[in-house]
């Protein structure tokens, strides 16, 4: 705690706000404009707006959020698919929580549980897999929902099932991965960014490395933890980057965060997925983006098990989710924000889930211009 607390300390704070509005100043000089840093961590969106980071530098630079929020990322379509597990007869769909309230096309999985399903959250993957081992009578299908920080412990119950020879477990595999969602937005001609904030959570697993790509766009990024002062020297590591023009992925987090990742969970998810083609919300389809279920694991996969009826999504009128995600709104430009979508009543994920854009700017930023 005594570590922890030199990375909360407000006087700290005070001295990289001040070093944070110098450089930036600096910067729009030689920009023409506001430097715009985009994070790509639901965590870290939610840090920002509690702390108040947004309008303490609101005049000098411009957060932007990005797809880093792993429920409001799941695309339309899989929404309605998880939702069409839960209809089917002797079924239990089995997942996190942030999930549950997600609207679909016409419903979710909390209406559907309302209506009589059987949808069952659980703190683990692992925690479903012994459900179904103690239940052979119901089907239990789980949704493998989350970004690398997730997947390596749904490999690993996927691998307890196979090894109880469980009939009655799939996965309904709908985990990204980050770094090609990060490229595809920097293909984007209309989307300018001029530095990232990196995830701290999914570094963990992929290490700085694996952002070494972003080295040929010339882009300054820093993996950054979650508190306050982390993401301020984050801040002030990028503009100081942009200052001298000398561009570099850097690890602001090394208390965890390692070169390589963890090796051990990328084996994990390398053993039971394969890399494939993703759709998102927002970006669309991202190629080899999402990890499927590899040959070795085939059996375990609820789309193989079980026939869907065709999905055809609808996205509600006026929902700009999807712009969110992709930087080029904020939450306040959604004419739906805080009038018709509420966290009582969402119409969006980025305004159900607690890592979303919408839910940290209504729960923190709403008054805040």
């Amino acid at each position: 705690m005594r570590e922890l607390a030199k990375f909360r300390d407000p006087e700290i704070a005070r001295v990289l706000i001040r070093e944070v509005r110098t450089l930036a100043a600096r910067v729009a000089e030689l920009l023409g404009r506001r430097a715009i840093l985009m994070e790509v961590c639901g965590t870290h969106t939610a840090a920002i707006s509690r702390a108040g980071l947004r309008s303490l530098l609101g005049d000098y630079i411009d957060l932007r959020s990005g797809p880093g929020c792993p429920v409001c990322v799941t695309d339309y379509a899989d929404v309605d698919r998880m939702v069409a597990f839960a209809r089917l007869p002797g079924v239990t769909v089995g997942t996190f929580g942030d999930m549950v309230r997600v609207p679909g096309s016409g419903s979710s999985l909390e209406r559907e549980r309302a209506e009589g399903a059987d949808v069952r959250i659980f703190y683990s993957s692992r925690d479903a897999v012994y459900y179904a081992a103690e239940r052979p009578e119901r089907q239990v299908v789980f949704l493998g929902v989350g970004f690398e920080t997730t997947a390596p412990a749904v490999a690993l119950s996927i691998k307890e099932a196979k090894a109880r020879n469980l009939q009655n477990f799939t996965v309904f595999a709908s985990h990204k991965l980050v770094p090609p969602a990060m490229e595809a937005l920097l293909s984007d001609p209309e989307l300018r960014i001029d530095g990232f904030i990196l995830p701290g959570h999914v570094s963990i697993v992929i290490g700085r490395t694996a952002y070494s790509f972003l080295e040929e766009y010339r882009l300054p990024s820093v993996i950054a933890g979650f508190e306050p002062n982390d993401i301020l020297d984050a801040v002030r590591l990028i503009l100081k980057m942009m200052v001298k023009d000398e561009p570099a992925v850097l690890n602001g987090y090394t208390r965890v965060v390692r070169e390589e990742g963890n090796r051990i969970a990328q084996q994990q998810m390398a053993d039971v997925f394969d890399v494939c083609d993703a759709s998102w919300r927002g970006l669309g389809v991202v190629p080899q983006s999402g990890m499927c279920l590899g040959a070795d694991f085939k059996e375990f996969d609820a789309c193989e098990r079980f026939a869907l009826p065709e999905i055809r999504p609808h996205i509600p009128a006026g929902c700009a989710c999807g712009e969110i995600l992709k930087g080029k709104l904020t939450p306040r430009d959604c004419r739906l924000f805080a009038k018709v979508c509420q966290p009582t009543q969402p119409v969006g994920p980025c305004m159900v889930s607690s890592e979303g854009a919408c839910a940290a700017y209504y729960q923190f930023e709403r008054g805040v211009e």
